[in-house]
Parts: C-alpha cells; sequence; structure tokens
C-alpha cells in the first residue's frame, strides 16, 4: 500500500511503530481494509495506513456481522454511530455506552 504522510502523520506513524502492542484478546476489526487482525504488527501497519486511506464502515460492521456480532455499543456522544450500524443492519442491537 502506498501512502504519503504530512508532517503530524509521520510523527503519529513513528510513535506507533515505537509503542508495544500485544497480541489483542480478540480480533481488531480496522476501517482500512474492513478485515478482523490479530496480528500485533499487522494492527501497527494499519493504524499507520488508515491515516490517508478510506474508511470501510460498511464492510467493517458487515464483516463483524458476519463474524458474529450482534450488539454494538457506541462509546463516544451522540448516536451517529448507531444509526448508521441501524441502516446497515436492523437486525443487530446498537446502544450508548451508558444506556
Amino acid at each position: 500500500m502506498s501512502y504519503e504522510l504530512n508532517a503530524g502523520g509521520k510523527q503519529l506513524a513513528e510513535a506507533i511503530e515505537n509503542m508495544h502492542f500485544s497480541a489483542p484478546k480478540c480480533p481488531v476489526f480496522q476501517n482500512v481494509d474492513a478485515k478482523a487482525h490479530t496480528n500485533p504488527e499487522e494492527i501497527k501497519a494499519n493504524l499507520v495506513a488508515q491515516l490517508t486511506s478510506s474508511v470501510r464502515w460498511t464492510e467493517s460492521v458487515q464483516n463483524m456481522i458476519a463474524a458474529g456480532a450482534d450488539e454494538f455499543v457506541e462509546c463516544g456522544p451522540g448516536k451517529t454511530l448507531r444509526g448508521m450500524i441501524g441502516r446497515i443492519d436492523k437486525t443487530v442491537k446498537a446502544h450508548g455506552v451508558n444506556e
């Protein structure tokens, strides 16, 4: 994958590269390719790639559902992500962290 980073992106990429990532306890779906990842080096590389790549939100949600997810929790304020999830698949539950 080819991408160009501005100065801030290069600093973030360097910070990510210098961080230790452990293997996750569950697969991490990343918006850069809409796939689940468990390899810490892949996760790091994808975080950097995401800086200049399109977000594949719909595919990510669809792949999580295909992998067995049936409930989503939005951790931030508002209902934006819940609304998008509801439009992608009406059969899954989506709620806020405080609900």
